[in-house]
């Protein structure tokens, strides 16, 4: 199978693994917003963040190294896993005594009650991640898929027994994630007999210390990252300000507001799974850097096509999955989205272009680069969140990562030369500016202007997406 093909079989078979996964969380907003209210709502999206932040740290960027050195035939299979297993064991046991204590830092005071939860949450997590990138280091990806559907289905029955059956809130939440992510490595292990590829006869301290060497880079990389998610909701918590509300509530509001903009974020997730899979193996081909340069192409056109589509339909969509009939400050939450679907788009393509360090092995890179979207988010969160609010957070975000983009898409090519457009680029930013203006701003047949500018894009945009398109088929 060629290169192109391969990429699209592998996006295809992710898709179908994460798709209805994605969608569910989406969904799931509407029992969210039935049965918890917006402040403990924002309670639940830090407790989610914060366990984004500590599982890079205590699992050495698991997902980062298993992958690369699982997929490079050079390392044993089972050296690999082993060494792995034994770097996460060590992560969790250092999670349960650690986070306990976390609570008594001021801003991180929303953990407390929930500390052992977030501890369980953080291990089980890992545990999943584990088994289910070595799965598809493996390249056993309809497997990888099929877990995806599974996990699917139990977050949704478990979901339903502790929020809407139990009546148990933030834990009911947490609850319904820690027993998904367990049963779905379980099944992993079995299913694919990972017991044959552990021993501790097997752990290797020479590629323990590749693996570090690897993504140690990586993990204030992946923390960055994190810190950049988390310090919007920690600003809009703790601030005061005259001019505008702030608190838990707000903070609540604006994780919904993230709902809609997941749908960018679960496009760029399920393609990259297959595109850094596919980074890491064309790495020495011979027209690696036109196989960048299509794919990339490709991949910009659809994100800004899938961007204006979803800002054109944020509030339909928003009063569909919302519900305000128990707290009505949700049904604000659409006036946020906008901007940060354009901040999905450029965190995609941040995580393409972060590829090319990883697959190239220049992952100090990757360090530099986050460091620019992690220093200007904290800034601009600090002076704009007391001036306009939750706006305030939605724009940093944005500007954080369009300047993570710049920097990656000047530096990431002096690794991987390919074409890159930049007033297409350019135009597509505007157009979308636009559109999230005219949602915000709701002058007369709003609507209409949206359509009309989702259009532009759309044919803006369609040509270079179809000519990889047709690649694929033609081969």
């Amino acid at each position: 199978m060629n290169k192109y093909k391969k990429l699209a079989s592998n996006t295809l078979i992710f898709a179908i693994g994460n798709f209805g996964s994605k969608i569910l969380v989406i969904f799931l907003t509407t029992l969210y917003t039935n049965f918890i209210s917006p402040e403990d709502m924002g309670t639940k999206e830090n407790l989610d963040t914060m366990a984004l932040f500590l599982q890079p740290i205590f699992t050495l960027a698991l997902q980062e190294y298993l992958i690369r050195f699982g997929l490079d035939n050079s390392y044993d299979k089972k050296q690999v896993f082993s060494t792995s297993a034994c770097l996460t064991f060590a992560g969790m046991i250092a999670v349960i005594l650690i986070v306990p204590g976390l609570r008594f830092i001021s801003f991180l005071d929303f953990i407390t009650g929930y500390s052992l939860m977030l501890a369980i949450y953080t291990c089980t997590s890992a545990l999943r991640m584990l088994c289910a990138q070595f799965v598809r280091s493996r390249d056993m990806v309809k497997l990888y898929a099929v877990d995806g559907i599974i996990a699917t289905f139990t977050l949704l029955i478990f979901s339903f027994i502790f929020i809407a059956g139990f009546k148990m809130g933030v834990k009911g939440a947490l609850l319904s994630v820690i027993c998904s992510d367990l049963l779905s490595a379980v099944f992993l292990y079995y299913a694919a007999s990972l017991s044959s590829f552990f021993g501790i006869r097997h752990f290797s301290i020479k590629l323990a210390g590749k693996m570090m060497k690897f993504a140690l880079p990586l993990i204030p990389t992946i923390v960055m990252w994190t810190i950049t998610s988390l310090s919007d909701r920690i600003f809009l918590t703790y601030m005061h300000s005259d001019k505008v509300e702030l608190g838990k509530s707000a903070t609540g509001i604006y994780g919904v507001a993230n709902k809609i903009p997941n749908l960018i974020s679960m496009v760029s997730t399920i393609f990259f799974q297959a595109w850094n899979m596919s980074a890491i193996n064309e790495n020495k081909s011979a027209d690696r850097n036109k196989f960048y340069e299509r794919v990339y192409s490709a991949y910009e056109s659809m994100l800004f096509i899938a961007a204006a589509g979803l800002i054109m339909i944020s509030k339909p969509v928003t009063d569909f999955i919302v519900s305000d009939k128990n707290y009505g400050g949700y049904s604000i939450a659409y006036i946020y989205t906008p901007v940060l679907i354009m901040a999905a788009v450029f965190t995609a393509l941040n995580q393409f272009l972060g590829g090319i360090y990883s697959a190239t092995k220049h992952t100090q890179n990757s360090f530099w680069t986050s460091l620019v979207a992690c220093v200007a988010n904290l800034i601009l969160n600090y002076v704009m969140i007391p001036v306009i609010g939750i706006h305030g957070a939605a724009i940093a975000t944005l500007m954080s990562y369009y300047l993570c983009f710049w920097a990656r898409i000047i530096d990431a090519r002096y690794y991987v030369p390919f074409k890159f457009e930049a007033l297409r680029s350019f135009v597509n930013t505007g157009l979308l500016i636009v559109m999230s203006i005219i949602v915000i701003k709701a002058p007369p047949v709003w609507g209409l202007w949206l359509v009309v500018i989702f259009a532009a894009v759309t044919v803006y945009n369609f040509k270079p997406m179809m000519a990889t398109v047709k690649k694929v088929l033609n081969r």
